[in-house]
């Protein structure tokens, strides 16, 4: 039964929400109740001829009367409120049948709600964005985004012609939390959300916070995506890691730049799922047990290297779609090959698409430049005391960590995030509530992030790139630490890379620069650092940072790697230093992959690949990375002949290896050192093996020992020591015959 009317809504409502001006569509649009036996409904299509609507399941179209010219309809029917109904929406050449989105409940609970405003909500990700749902036997999409300044949000896409008056969204008042359940919309679809602010008529299009996947650039629509189709293969690989500790096994990290690691013919990017065949097949061949990638998360300048991230939960379209990446991190798995990702939670980009000034205000930094905005890098600093903004943070960690089954994060310039004044002159900061320069918000949010981290995602690691003397930042927050599982040592690379680059003569001047590490080595869980930014901004490659001829640099740079393998701490080398490359790196090539023609460059991979495997197989190694009872000094002093002579031990103290280094390039015959036990002491590694382009200076394949204390042993060897090498030598129970 059909009653005709004249509506009783007011002119100026109509006017507000045909010209996209309405915040409260609910009020007009929707099911009514109009007694109990009626119900008033209404909608907006705006192009339509004519729209009428079939209630119940009836075959039976009722007409709806047109009460605006710009197309919205209305209709009084007999029939309980909250009878289901549908629309057909006739334009000049179709007819479409629809559902009506404003018939549909909130799919928020007031318990999400309530989390999420106390930043608590760890799997926010699950009810924001764009969520493919089916509610009622009918498929489509809810989308919800948190803009509390908002006076108005539309959903524009292209399931509406980008028409920002056909789906205004329905706003929670007191959480600023707006969604809408439209009907219909199908995986694939691009869509935005168009804002209108309270402040000063700002309006934008933004991008999804929360969005699954993006355009590649430079469009910058979010896609919807289904996440949970991808069939995963690596359970055993997920089971075991959470039953192992991190700190106890070895970890020989390959830093990764996915766009520039290698390219195909033309100057194109490897996909997902080529660099799930070719660069996982390098790296387990070459014997590391992770890959570290830059930013992968959506970014839209490629010369950011993906540190100025717009979208956080997307991974970035330029090498595939979100399941492709779940592939890659699927084939390292089934290949023992860890993954970590760097994580970018200190800055965000001013791009005005994404999360800059998102709802008319500075809703996810600072309103204040002396604390919102990043003077070196041209970013706004997250505003760490919103519980929201937390929420969103903490949230897309435990995103890459259970849905793409990462294995770590890397934290990036977690220094600027815990100094109000880093990198600010005295006048360009505001102190906290102390008087002093931490940030305590920051201090707070990463304790936080670090300790569900390691609570919801057994054996996953975060790692620290954290430049400062911040104690315990490795340490757990229970005792007062930061909570990350490693830091970087920068202070190691620094020293390291400063003697390195001596020429050798005057490198007896600059012993300490090595000794040094081992005075904090145990201080933090510590992961010995050789990543991309030392080899850009004019820094040269690590080959050229070597001093010498031709064969001196080869020879300095596999004994730099043998030291940093045979030092307490994890390793990270950057792409293209395992062979050589010449040039220093940029994002906008491929490495030099023709350098692997010559021998040199070969033979130099060659160590790279027989230090890992020695590395993967020597428990001294990496065991007591972080102990005392893991390292001691043999000789430390030896300045005059920049010698350094050491021993790493494994748990067992009976396993060990005895490790001499010389950092010049004059050989030393007869030289004498300490060891613990008697026996023969096998050469297990020598750099300087022909090999791998040495002189083939050595000791025969290994030493006896003899009765003859020497610093502080009861027994020695005596040696040869190579010109620039590192010798690793490990105790026998017999001579080899």
């Amino acid at each position: 039964m059909v009653t005709n009317l004249d509506t009783d809504l007011h002119a100026d409502a109509i006017a507000a929400l045909v010209y996209g001006d309405h915040g409260e569509p609910r009020q007009i649009l929707g099911p009514h109740a109009d007694g109990d036996d009626y119900m008033i409904i209404r909608t907006f299509q705006p192009g339509a001829t004519k729209v009428s609507v079939r209630v119940d399941g009836k075959k039976r179209a009722i007409p709806m009367q047109q009460i605006h010219e710009q197309g919205l309809y209305e209709v009084r029917v007999k029939a309980p409120y909250r009878t289901p109904y549908q629309f057909d929406v006739t334009y000049p050449n179709e007819t479409y049948s629809k559902y009506d989105p404003y018939a549909y409940e909130p799919l928020f609970s007031d318990y999400d709600l309530y989390l999420f405003a106390e930043g608590k909500h760890l799997h926010i990700y699950n009810k924001m964005g764009a969520q493919l749902r089916e509610v009622d036997g009918v498929k489509g999409v809810n989308f919800a985004v948190w803009a509390p300044n908002a006076r108005r949000i539309s959903l524009i896409g292209d399931f509406n012609g980008w028409d920002k008056r056909t789906h205004p969204m329905m706003r929670h008042p007191e959480s600023g939390v707006w969604e809408l359940f439209i009907p219909g919309v199908e995986e694939g679809a691009a869509y935005k959300f168009y804002i209108m602010s309270h402040n000063q008529g700002y309006t934008a299009e933004k991008s999804d916070p929360y969005g699954f996947q993006s355009e590649l650039r430079p469009k910058t629509a979010s896609i919807v995506t289904n996440l949970y189709d991808y069939t995963w293969q690596d359970a055993s690989w997920m089971e075991e890691r959470a039953e192992v500790n991190p700190l106890e096994q070895p970890m020989a990290i390959y830093e990764v730049h996915l766009g520039s690691w290698r390219r195909k013919e033309g100057d194109e990017w490897l996909t997902y799922r080529e660099l799930a065949d070719q660069l996982v097949t390098y790296v387990k061949e070459m014997g590391y047990t992770h890959i570290e990638l830059m930013p992968i998360a959506e970014h839209p300048f490629d010369g950011s290297w993906g540190y100025q991230v717009t979208g956080y939960y997307a991974p970035t379209s330029r090498f595939g779609t979100p399941q492709d990446f779940m592939y890659f991190v699927d084939q390292c798995h089934q290949n023992d090959i860890g993954v970590i990702v760097d994580w970018v939670p200190a800055h965000f980009p001013k791009d005005g698409f994404a999360l800059s000034y998102f709802d008319g205000t500075h809703l996810y930094s600072h309103a204040d430049p002396r604390q919102g905005e990043h003077p070196d890098w041209g970013t706004y600093i997250f505003n760490y005391d919103r519980n929201e903004v937390r929420n969103f943070l903490i949230s897309n960690a435990i995103y890459w960590l259970e849905v793409f089954h990462i294995d770590g994060l890397r934290v990036d310039a977690v220094s600027s995030m815990i100094y109000l004044d880093f990198s600010r002159e005295h006048d360009q900061w505001i102190p906290n509530q102390y008087g002093s320069n931490e940030n305590l918000g920051a201090l707070e949010f990463l304790k936080e992030a670090n300790a569900v981290i390691h609570a919801e995602c057994p054996g996953a690691v975060t790692i620290a790139e954290e430049s400062t003397a911040w104690p315990m930042v490795s340490r757990p927050t229970y005792i007062g630490g930061l909570g990350f599982t490693f830091k970087w040592n920068m202070g190691w690379m620094h020293d390291t890379l400063s003697y390195m680059s001596k020429d050798p003569v005057y490198r007896r001047y600059e012993h300490n620069k090595l000794t040094f590490s081992l005075m904090y080595a145990f201080s933090e869980n510590f992961v010995l650092s050789l990543s991309h930014d030392e080899v850009v901004h004019g820094k040269g490659s690590l080959m050229g940072k070597m001093p010498g001829d031709w064969w001196q640099k080869f020879a300095s740079l596999r004994a730099l790697f043998g030291y940093q393998y045979t030092h307490p701490g994890k390793k990270l080398n950057f792409m293209g230093s395992e062979f050589g490359q010449w040039s220093e790196w940029s994002e906008a090539r491929s490495l030099d992959w023709h350098l692997l023609d010559f021998d040199t460059h070969r033979d130099l991979q060659r160590w790279t690949h027989d230090l890992n495997e020695l590395y993967q197989h020597e428990p001294a190694l990496y065991q007591q990375d972080f102990e005392p009872e893991g390292f001691e000094w043999i000789e430390a002093n030896d300045s005059d002949n920049s010698v350094f002579t050491y021993i790493r031990y494994a748990q067992d103290r009976s396993d060990f290896l005895v490790i001499a280094c010389n950092f010049t390039p004059l050989p030393r015959e007869g030289y004498r050192l300490g060891v613990p036990e008697p026996g023969y002491y096998q050469e297990v590694l020598n750099s300087d093996a022909d090999t791998y382009g040495g002189s083939n200076v050595g000791n025969q394949g290994g030493v006896d020992s003899e009765e003859w204390r020497w610093h502080h042993f009861d027994h020695s060897i005596r040696l040869t020591l190579p010109p620039l090498s590192v010798l690793i030598l490990k105790k026998q129970a017999k001579k080899p015959v």
